[in-house]
């Protein structure tokens, strides 16, 4: 038999026995894939850790770099690191000590509040019910709605209030935790410490193993995804400050006593694409509706002009370049990742998305600049 053709029918068999194999024992490789992941969990909390500081870590090296000149670069990316983890802990210090004592005062406000809130909003749907002449229409009854509500709010004062005592009762959790804080910690600072050791080190592996031209597009995407990805995490993420802050000043002008709790809603509301605005002010809106329906559409109008101010003269100017994928994959991306993957979806489906559009535009100009350099020269 020729040898090639027994290495092929050898690849085949087995390439099947594999196959069925896998197909037999998908449940055990799925549990050790999982109990891997669960091991490697400090190693990717790290990346991601090492992922968003990256790019302050950048920015502080270029600075420190000039100022110490050339002769020690070390000296420069070890500035950068430890400046960049001192900033991240005064954020977290300034949101543990300000941001939420302030939440919580808002919502158990709120929820002191909220009989008589629900009274007031009873009163002004009869009023309308009245005027559209809707009176003989069951819209009076808020009982279900205030159950639901006093339930909801009760549900989050106790696990704010209880949290602390449960913690300490899972020691093993919080050590657990804790142990895998560290170990991420410690992976994010070598990761961004030794960051161009790490990047020439993968272009070897992968010039040693790969051949040079799927090599060079491997670089290429991975260079194009993490750009991407970069892009989209800082701009989100600086959208959702700059948007939960300035709507919380805001706010000082028309609630006072919500302004934390409608300032945060929009905040993190803006971290999903597309759909968070509309959220955020759905929510926010409906909790002013029953303090007072003038408030309310005086927060829904102030909101639109302070997005509308934020998206097109703050955002462009702070964030700069975007992530260039239309309105129209964004919101598909959107709907299929979420239904698919859940939140998980909603927030990654963009920057692959975006990943994938550029990759497909890039493909279609090369072939149609081909198929035009051929009918030339034909």
């Amino acid at each position: 038999m020729d040898r090639k053709l027994f290495k092929s029918i050898l690849f085949i068999v087995t390439y099947t026995l594999l196959l069925a194999l896998v197909l037999l024992r998908i449940d055990t490789i799925f549990a050790m894939l999982g109990s891997l992941l669960g091991l490697l969990g400090p190693l990717f909390i790290g990346f991601g850790i090492a992922f968003v500081l990256n790019r302050p870590c950048q920015f502080f090296f270029r600075h420190y770099h000039k100022a110490l000149g050339k002769d020690d670069p070390e000296a420069g990316r070890g500035l950068a690191v430890l400046t960049s983890y001192v900033m991240l802990l005064l954020l977290i210090a300034a949101v543990f000590s300000f941001v939420l004592p302030k939440l919580g005062e808002s919502i158990q406000l709120f929820a002191s509040q909220l009989n008589g809130y629900v009274a007031n909003l009873q009163v002004w749907v009869n009023s309308l019910a009245e005027h559209l002449h809707l009176t003989d229409l069951d819209l009076i009854n808020f009982s279900s709605l205030r159950t639901y509500l006093n339930g909801m709010l009760e549900t989050v004062l106790s696990t704010l209030g209880n949290a602390a005592p449960h913690l300490i009762n899972f020691t093993g959790g919080i050590i657990s935790g804790i142990v895998t804080l560290v170990l991420a910690i410690v992976f994010s600072i070598y990761m961004l410490g030794g960051r161009e050791t790490l990047l020439a080190q993968s272009r070897r592996i992968l010039s040693a193993y790969i051949p040079p031209k799927p090599a060079a597009m491997i670089l290429d995407v991975v260079h194009l995804t993490a750009d991407t990805f970069t892009n989209f995490v800082s701009g989100q993420l600086t959208e959702a400050c700059i948007l939960g802050g300035l709507c919380a000043l805001g706010m000082l002008f028309i609630q006072p006593d919500y302004a934390a709790l409608i300032g945060v809603i929009i905040g993190v509301s803006a971290l999903i694409p597309v759909a968070g605005a509309y959220i955020g002010a759905i929510l926010s809106a409906f909790l002013l509706l029953m303090v007072s329906p003038i408030r309310a559409l005086i927060f829904l109008i102030f909101l639109v002009i302070l997005q509308q101010i934020e998206g097109n003269v703050i955002y462009p100017r702070v964030v700069g370049t975007s992530i260039g994928l239309p309105g129209i994959w964004v919101l598909a991306a959107v709907t299929v990742g979420g239904g698919l993957f859940g939140l998980v979806g909603v927030l990654f489906s963009v920057p692959i998305t975006s990943v994938l559009y550029t990759l497909v535009k890039r493909d279609v100009r090369k072939r149609l600049r081909t198929s035009r350099e051929t009918t030339s020269i034909e």
